[in-house]
């Protein structure tokens, strides 16, 4: 089994591939085909909606890159990481805390995220 911060840190270089194909490469590594996601702001069922999620984050913010604050914290099958969301030449815009369930072999089967404080560009 991988560990929380190698997990974390796949997840989080997910988010900021922009790469279209490398970052459906890397999502199907690193979730299970049946993976489910949901924030206050929005939701992705498998990799196709899981991707597409994240490609409408990114559209929308291009430049903006998410980063892991301190250490991830895993407990068997859960994962807890908090991250921050800035422009590449900027402070922080948000910030957030997510809890997963992470299968037998790493991968991520559901991811549940919290904003912390948001303070994005509409």
């Amino acid at each position: 089994m991988s560990n929380g911060q190698t997990i974390a840190d796949r997840y989080i270089a997910i988010w900021n591939e922009s790469d279209d194909s490398k970052r459906r490469v890397m999502i199907a590594d690193a979730w299970a085909e049946d993976a489910h996601y949901a924030d206050p702001l929005m939701a992705g069922e498998g990799h196709a909606g899981i991707d597409a999620m994240i490609a409408a984050v990114q559209a929308k913010y291009p430049g903006y890159r998410f980063a892991r604050l301190g250490t991830a914290d895993r407990h068997g099958d859960n994962l807890r990481f908090s991250w921050s969301l800035a422009p590449e030449a900027g402070g922080e815009v948000a910030r957030g805390t997510d809890f997963a369930t992470v299968s037998a072999d790493g991968r991520l089967t559901r991811v549940v995220g919290f904003l912390d404080s948001v303070s994005l560009p509409a």
